[in-house]
């Protein structure tokens, strides 16, 4: 990997040979490791030149609109794949073979139900509690109740808590929604695949079960999907950090599901819903637009561009397809839904927004379908967690296959230099 050598020449000091990493694809990398022993160290606020690990699993081309799992592109797999098939993808490096995957998907329905005693743990939250402090507690609780498999060195418990997370999350974020409604929380059904089950267990009470629409179920699939992976942000470094601790699985998801929940990270197709509130009706649009293309103006217009995609967002494409066949299936007329719609099309064809490459990203088509099916936007994140979940275990099994330190950034120190304390303090 380390094909050359770059060279850092500080002032009445011997230059420092730094090693020149190559990856299978991207940017070359250089290999600051050894500045420790010159005892200085670099300074990367935000991590923006700084490459944390090595990793396979996935790869990100922001200026060229690249998004791949194990190297297949994410527009072929949202087309010819499906949630589950992509977990395994990810979780193993290739996809399975059609022996592999039954026993794969059979493996997750087993893990569905959650031990009987957790329905009591959400006793103790208040009804209104906002969906992801539940989450938070929920999940970072279940190492209580499945301490069988918590010892991280050894491979089949890595795996078996695996199974278990991805099986579990949209039966907690079910019962996380179904708690805040005061209704009862639904049980598994085995005879459904992964969105089929989850809106199941959302949407259905014990007094009437309706039949899944084949169109939501996809949509749901594609959106669990879109938000499997993507490479080192900061939930997925969070759960990396956290793992190299040595915590428990359950401990480290956790921990990955409380970084989501910040507004700047998990939370932006939650502030698209809430933009729209704010815009009101499509009447205020030209006004608001005016207000976005003003550099004085704090007012931004939520899921439009996106912070690594400078081209456009690979999963847009697939998420506006996807939002279209929704929107047609269920025949909404929803003024909320008519102004997401033509502010797409202001997007599309503004020069000042094509000239900046502020186009609608996922985060936007996401929000609206959300809307559509009937999830509250309180829920948005919690869905995010769930399908992202596969890639924080993903991650977190791959940190630990191999050797690993635990994290410990540094820091630029600009505080007092050492003083004594007075002795006159009385």
């Amino acid at each position: 990997m380390a094909d050359k050598k770059a060279q850092l020449i500080i002032e009445g000091n011997a230059p420092v040979e730094l090693p020149v990493l190559t990856g299978t694809v991207g940017p070359e990398v250089i290999d600051v490791r050894s500045l420790t022993a010159t005892g200085r160290f670099t300074f990367d606020p935000g991590f923006m030149s700084t490459a944390s690990c090595e990793s396979k699993i996935t790869y990100i081309d922001g200026d060229k609109g690249i998004l791949l799992h194990r190297g297949y592109p994410i527009e072929q797999l949202a087309e010819k794949s499906d949630y589950l098939e992509t977990c395994y993808l990810l979780l193993n490096g290739e996809l399975p073979s059609k022996e592999e995957k039954a026993q794969f998907v059979s493996t997750i329905k087993n893990h569905t139900m959650v031990h009987e005693q957790l329905k009591t743990f959400f006793n103790g939250f208040r009804r209104d509690a906002h969906p992801m402090a539940i989450m938070c507690g929920v999940v970072g609780a279940l190492s209580a109740f499945y301490h069988d498999s918590l010892d991280i060195k050894n491979p089949q418990h890595r795996e078996v808590s695996a199974m278990r997370l991805v099986a579990k999350m949209p039966t907690i974020a079910a019962m996380t929604y179904k708690y805040s409604m005061g209704q009862p929380m639904m049980y598994p059904r085995n005879d459904l695949n992964y969105a089929e089950n989850f809106l199941h267990m959302m949407f259905n009470t014990p007094c009437e079960i309706k039949p899944i629409s084949p169109v939501l179920a996809k949509a749901m699939d594609k959106i669990f999907i879109l938000h499997a992976d993507h490479e080192q942000n900061a939930s997925t470094s969070t759960v990396r950090l956290a793992g190299s601790s040595g915590a428990n699985p359950f401990a480290c998801i956790a921990a990955g599901i409380a970084a989501l929940w910040g507004p700047a990270h998990g939370g932006a197709n939650e502030a698209v819903l809430t933009m729209l509130d704010e815009i009101g009706s499509v009447e205020n649009i030209d006004k608001y637009v005016a207000k976005a293309k003003d550099k004085d103006d704090p007012f931004k217009l939520m899921g439009f561009g996106h912070r690594v995609y400078k081209n456009f967002d690979p999963r847009a494409k697939v998420m506006k397809q996807t939002c279209d066949e929704v929107l047609a299936e269920l025949g909404i007329n929803d003024p909320q839904l008519e102004l997401a719609m033509k502010l797409e099309e202001i997007a599309r064809n503004d020069p000042y927004f094509k000239e900046r490459n502020l186009y609608p990203n996922v985060d936007f088509y996401s929000g609206i379908i959300l809307k559509a099916i009937g999830i509250p936007t309180s829920m948005f994140t919690v869905i995010f967690a769930l399908a992202r979940t596969v890639g924080w275990i993903s991650h977190w099994k791959e940190m630990l296959s191999g050797p690993y330190k635990i994290g410990r950034p540094r820091q630029l120190y600009t505080g007092y230099e050492q003083r004594d304390l007075p002795d006159d303090r009385g």
